[in-house]
């Protein structure tokens, strides 16, 4: 069962064109993917207009539609997947919460943060390799893992719903070919930027700017 749902989450991928991470070399005119919320596309558009990612790769996460769409350092789109997030809707870190074990976090604390986040290379306690969102928060992207089979983390990573993605303790779960093929060697590598969309607070309340932008 593991191995059908990990087929079906490959096909949920949505490459770009010509996809290339090392060199960026990726037809420009295959982005938005249909799946690209409005949010998203305004968030993308403003990001590269005014070089807000500062010359490095970025991602960004729509909370709401529980997807990640990755480009390069030149802001061309290198593709989409799936994501698992926090199980608890909201926007923001408990405080604390990244020196409390995980026994000690409350469901209602089990939040994907919002916001604009430099990211950097990272090992988890397992030494697997992960790529540090908020590091003082505790929240990471990484390869989805299954914690317990009740979870069903790779059947959810295939459902079309996205409240079936809300699982984890507020870390963002990526397909493992989707981050071995594009986050490992862009954020993997060197920090980056990581955009967060809100599933709570309203989208021009953590991205002023970026909302007003047309």
């Amino acid at each position: 069962m593991a191995g059908a749902a990990a087929t079906v989450c490959s096909a949920l991928f949505t490459p770009a064109a010509h996809a290339s991470p090392g060199t960026g070399a990726v037809a420009t005119d295959t982005w938005p993917p249909a799946e690209a919320s409005t949010n998203t596309q305004k968030l993308v558009r403003w990001a590269i207009d005014t070089a807000d990612h500062r010359g490095m790769p970025f991602a960004v996460i729509d909370k709401p539609a529980a997807r990640i769409h990755v480009f390069s350092a030149r802001g061309q789109w290198l593709g989409s997947a799936p994501v698992l997030l926090g199980a608890a809707l909201g926007d923001r870190s408990a405080p604390d919460i990244g020196t409390r074990p995980l026994s000690q976090i409350r469901p209602e604390e089990r939040t994907t943060p919002a916001g604009r986040f430099v990211t950097e290379p990272g090992r988890n306690l397992r030494g697997d390799d992960i790529v540090w969102i908020d590091y003082d928060s505790a929240v990471s992207l990484h390869r989805v893992r299954s914690v317990s089979a009740s979870e069903r983390r790779l059947q959810r990573l295939a459902s079309p719903g996205a409240r079936d993605k809300r699982i984890s303790y507020g870390c963002v779960n990526a397909p493992e070919a989707f981050y071995n093929q594009l986050i490992a060697p862009l954020l993997g590598k060197a920090p980056g930027v990581v955009y967060v969309l809100p599933d709570t607070e309203p989208f021009a309340t953590v991205f002023i700017a970026a909302s007003a932008y047309q």
